[in-house]
């Protein structure tokens, strides 16, 4: 006990805000770990098959798998993000818990939505790697929701997963309080890959819960093929709105029917698969 004093008082602080709230998470987790299958929404008791009650799953919309892209079209076909539902209604709620409410639980149902979607889509990866967060919001939200994300998509693709692959060099604001312009600049050259001979030649898939404008996704996807990346594909649980991707190298552009255009890199609307996963919860 007197060892670990001394230990803990030569810790920064920050060093020890990131392991007192990654203690609270693990506590957290394996507590609710021990309670019965849940609505990941509303908490309703469930069959344990899925991730939402049935009322909840009402409002879950899945989202179209991603167009194929013609062989005879030229240049670098483009890379698409995969998510596995449109964000709003039950799903909306799940993640905001997930992200804001203490509950790294919820890992296990959002990322069999996740799996289901990887499967799907047929992606094949060499390597997972979810999007980081700085260390200091590491520190208050005591967990990466990304990285318990793409833990399962891991498991699910049978790839390794670097947890650490990339870094993020710096605290930047939350995309969700900026507006859309704003958003590319705020995160453009915020990563990097920590280990670019882990990172080159292989096939990479990315791993978030929510795409939006993907100006987030878009800097990520760049250090990484910065890094010699063969590719890199997007995950997502939820994706805000329609997007296109551009061919490497180009700007991305808006899809058809969609209300904004400040998307980038690997963002653009694809999923197959159902909002309530097969497998087990």
């Amino acid at each position: 006990m007197m060892l670990l004093r001394v230990l803990l008082r030569r810790l920064t602080p920050l060093a020890r805000a990131l392991l007192a709230a990654a203690t609270r998470a693990l506590f957290a987790a394996a507590a609710r770990a021990l309670s019965p299958p849940a609505c990941a929404a509303c908490d309703a008791a469930t069959t344990g098959a899925s991730a939402f009650c049935p009322l909840c799953a009402r409002s879950v919309v899945t989202l179209p798998p991603p167009p194929a892209v013609p062989a005879a079209s030229g240049g670098a076909p483009p890379e698409p993000i995969v998510g596995a539902a449109s964000f709003g209604g039950a799903l909306a709620t799940a993640i905001r818990r997930f992200k804001y409410s203490d509950r790294p639980d919820l890992a296990r149902p959002l990322g069999q939505l996740l799996r289901r979607a990887a499967r799907d889509a047929g992606l094949r990866a060499e390597l997972v790697v979810p999007v980081p967060l700085h260390p200091r919001r590491l520190a208050d939200r005591g967990y990466n929701q990304a990285a318990l994300l793409a833990a399962h998509v891991a498991a699910e693709l049978g790839a390794p997963l670097a947890a650490r692959g990339l870094a993020r060099l710096r605290d930047t604001a939350q995309q969700a309080h900026l507006a859309r312009g704003d958003r590319l600049a705020n995160t453009e050259g915020a990563f990097r890959a920590r280990s670019p001979t882990r990172v080159r030649g292989r096939v990479v898939v990315l791993v978030d819960d929510v795409a939006t404008t993907g100006a987030t996704l878009a800097a990520c996807r760049a250090a990484l093929l910065l890094a010699g990346a063969a590719s890199v594909t997007c995950l997502v649980v939820a994706r805000a709105q329609a997007v296109r991707p551009a061919a490497a190298g180009g700007e991305p552009a808006l899809a058809a029917g969609s209300p904004a255009s400040e998307a980038g890199g690997c963002e653009t609307a694809t999923h197959s698969g159902s909002a309530e996963p097969t497998g087990s919860r």
